[in-house]
C-alpha cells in the first residue's frame, strides 16, 4: 500500500494537511480548557500517530514532550489492539511516568483510535498538565515525595470512554481525589475535544483524498524526516565526545548526583550513552526513560534541523542508551514529580559536550531547570482557595556570535507563557512587587550570558504555602571557549518583621504571612570567550544598561569606565597584557 504511485502534489498537500491538524488540535485544546497552566503558559501536547504509533505530527507548546505522544500511543496498541480490543468512540487515559510517554503523574494523557472503513488508520493523542491530580500537595507535583503514591492519581492506561460511553465511575473517582475539580474535569473535556476535532479532520482526509493515497503520504512524510535528519548528519563533525555534570540534590538532602554522557557521531547514527550515571534516588528529581528520550531530541533537534516539523522518521539515526533503575531511567515506585531536574540535565549533558565543536548550533550553557512554583492558600477577598501553578524564565548561554538571551524558558518548557501579572493579582491571593531582569554581572564573556529574573510576590493573606523547585541552585550554567560560569537560580523570603531567610534552592511548602515576600531569581546564562576580548565600548554599553556595574567592568572585562558618563577610560594592566599576548 504504502508503495502506491501518487504524484509528489499530493503527496505534499496531505503531508501538509497532517501537519495542520496537529495544530488544529492544539488550538482546540487551548482555546477550550479551564486551567491557566494550560491556556496562558501552553503546558500541553496534541498530535497525530499512524496506526503503528509512529509520531505524523505534533503541535506543542512544551518542548520536554516531544515524541511522547508516540509512546503513549504505543503503549496503548499493546494493551487493546490484540483481540480487538479497540472501538470507534474509544478514548485511553494514561499518566504513567515509567512508561506510555510518561513525564510525572500531573501530565495526563489521552489517546483515541480513529477508524476509517472498520480499521483503524491512526491515533489522535494529546497530553496536558492538570492543575490538580490528587496526592499529598497541592498542585500534586511536590519536590520531597518519596514514592509515586504521594503524587496523585495514577491512570494505568485504561478507558475514560467506551465505545463513546464515558467511564462515569472514573470521573467520580477523579472528581472526589483531586482539590481542583473544576479545572481538572474541565481540561480533560478540553483534552476529550481536541482528540475528536484530530479525529474528525483525519477521516474527512481520508474522504477527500482515499485512504491508500493518506497512508501512502504518511511514508512518504515519515521518510522524508529521516532523509532531512540524515543530510544534516552527514554534515556533523564524526567521533565521540563527553560531558559531566551534576544534580543539585533531590530534595530529601541527598546529593549532588554524579551524570554523564558519551556522544557517538558517526556517518548514520547518533548515539547518547547515559550508561554509569547515578542510580535512581530516594526524591522526587528522577524521571523516566521516555522524558529522557524527549530531552534529548529536543537538543538533537536543535543540532540538525530545529526548523523541521516533528515526525519519527526525524529521529530514526538517533540511539539513546540509559542503564535501567538510574536517574535517567526510573523504575516503580520511585518518586518522580520534578522529573524536569534530570530530564532536562541530560539534554543539557548532549548540548555541553558538543557546543565546544557545534559554535553555529549550541550556545553556552543556561539556567536550565524548569524552576517551578507552586503557591496555594485563600484569595484575600473571596476567601476561596487558589494554587498559582507555573513556571520561571531565565537567562540564556552565549554563543559564537551573539549574547546570551534574556527573561526566557528553558529548553525543556520551549514555547511556553509566564503567568500574566494581571491574572495572578486579580485570581490569587497575591500581589506582584517586582518582575525585572536580574542584572547580577555573571556570564562575563566576549559574548555575555543572558540575564535571568526577579519576580516577587507578596501574600496578601496568612496560612499561604508556597513550593519552589530551583535546579542548577550549586553547579552553574556553565561558559564555553573562556567564557564564564553564569549564576545560581534561587530564592529567599522577606518577612513582614523585616528579616530575610534563604537563599533556598528547593524548598517544599514554605509557609508565607500577610505581607511576606518570596523572591524568585532565576539564574543568568554561560558567557561565550574569554571576557578581555569584549570590546570595550560594549562593556561601557552593559553598563549604561544596568546588565553590570562600573567594579565588574574593570575586574571582569579590564575596562576602566567613567562612573557618571560612562565613557571609556582606558584599560586594567591585565586585559592589555592579554591582548599582547593574543597578538
Amino acid at each position: 500500500m504504502a508503495q502506491q504511485k501518487v504524484d509528489p502534489f499530493r503527496l505534499e498537500i496531505v503531508k501538509d494537511s497532517l501537519i495542520a491538524i496537529g495544530e488544529e488540535m492544539f488550538y482546540t485544546l487551548g482555546r477550550t480548557s479551564m486551567s491557566p497552566i494550560i491556556y496562558e503558559v501552553l503546558d500541553y501536547a496534541c498530535g497525530l500517530t499512524d496506526a503503528k504509533g509512529q509520531l505524523l505530527t505534533q503541535g506543542h507548546g512544551v518542548a520536554g514532550f516531544i515524541g511522547n505522544l508516540s509512546f503513549m500511543v504505543r503503549d496503548t496498541i499493546r494493551k487493546f489492539a490484540a483481540g480487538n480490543k479497540l472501538a470507534p468512540g474509544d478514548i485511553i487515559i494514561i499518566n504513567d511516568p515509567y512508561s506510555g510517554g510518561g513525564s510525572h503523574l500531573s501530565d495526563v494523557g489521552l489517546v483515541m483510535p480513529i477508524f476509517y472503513e472498520g480499521e483503524i488508520v491512526a491515533f489522535s493523542a494529546n497530553k496536558a498538565h492538570w492543575t490538580e491530580v490528587g496526592g499529598k500537595d497541592p498542585g500534586s507535583f511536590t519536590n520531597d515525595a518519596t514514592e509515586i503514591f504521594q503524587e496523585g492519581l495514577q491512570f494505568p492506561c485504561i478507558k475514560l470512554f467506551d465505545g463513546g460511553a464515558i467511564n462515569r465511575a472514573l470521573v467520580e473517582m477523579i472528581e472526589a481525589n483531586v482539590r481542583f475539580p473544576e479545572l481538572s474535569l474541565g481540561d480533560m473535556w478540553a483534552q476529550v475535544a481536541a482528540l475528536r476535532t484530530g479525529e474528525r479532520r483525519f477521516q474527512e482526509l481520508c474522504e477527500k483524498h482515499g485512504k491508500e493515497v493518506v497512508i501512502a503520504s504518511i511514508e512518504h512524510l515519515l521518510d522524508h524526516g529521516e532523509q532531512l535528519a540524515r543530510k544534516e548528519l552527514a554534515s556533523l563533525p564524526k567521533g565521540v565526545y563527553e560531558a559531566v555534570d551534576y544534580i543539585d540534590n533531590d530534595g530529601m538532602g541527598n546529593g549532588p548526583f554524579r551524570i554523564q554522557v558519551k556522544v557517538t557521531i558517526t556517518d548514520d547514527q547518533f548515539i547518547c550513552d547515559f550508561r554509569g550515571s547515578h542510580p535512581q534516588v530516594p526524591g522526587p528529581i528522577n524521571c523516566s526513560y521516555t522524558t529522557l528520550v524527549s530531552d534529548v531530541r529536543t537538543v538533537f533537534l536543535a543540532i540538525t534541523n530545529p526548523s523541521q516539523d516533528i515526525n519519527d522518521g526525524v529521529f530514526r539515526p538517533l540511539e539513546i542508551i540509559a542503564d535501567p533503575g538510574t536517574i535517567f531511567s526510573a523504575e516503580r515506585p520511585a518518586p518522580v514529580s520534578v522529573y524536569w531536574e534530570s530530564g532536562s540535565a541530560g539534554g543539557d549533558l548532549v548540548w555541553k559536550a558538543l557546543a565546544p565543536v557545534l559554535p553555529h548550533r549550541l550556545t553556552a550553557g543556561h539556567f536550565l531547570s524548569v524552576c517551578a512554583v507552586t503557591l496555594s492558600g485563600k484569595h484575600h477577598v473571596t476567601q476561596e482557595p487558589f494554587l498559582i501553578v507555573e513556571p520561571s524564565v531565565g537567562g540564556w548561554g552565549a554563543g559564537e556570535g551573539l549574547d546570551g538571551v534574556r527573561g526566557q524558558f528553558c529548553i525543556g518548557d520551549g514555547e511556553t507563557y509566564n503567568m500574566p501579572v494581571e491574572i495572578a493579582e486579580t485570581r490569587y491571593g497575591v500581589m506582584v512587587d517586582e518582575y525585572s531582569l536580574r542584572c547580577d554581572g555573571a556570564g562575563a564573556g566576549e559574548y555575555i550570558g543572558g540575564s535571568g529574573v526577579i519576580r516577587s510576590y507578596r501574600a496578601m493573606n496568612d496560612n499561604q504555602a508556597v513550593t519552589v523547585t530551583f535546579g542548577r541552585n550549586q553547579f552553574l550554567p556553565w561558559g564555553v571557549n573562556g567564557g564564564e560560569s553564569g549564576s545560581p537560580n534561587e530564592f529567599t523570603v522577606e518577612k513582614a518583621n523585616g528579616e530575610i531567610d534563604g537563599p533556598f534552592g528547593i524548598y517544599a511548602r514554605y509557609p508565607l504571612n500577610r505581607g511576606d515576600v518570596v523572591k524568585l531569581m532565576t539564574g543568568t546564562g554561560g558567557g561565550y570567550g574569554h571576557p578581555y576580548k569584549r570590546p570595550a565600548q560594549k562593556v561601557a554599553e552593559d553598563a549604561k544598561n544596568g546588565y553590570i556595574t562600573i567594579s565588574q567592568a574593570a575586574d571582569k572585562y579590564g575596562v576602566l569606565l567613567d562612573p557618571l558618563s560612562y565613557a571609556v577610560l582606558g584599560e586594567t594592566d591585565a586585559r592589555r597584557q592579554f591582548g599582547a599576548v593574543a597578538q
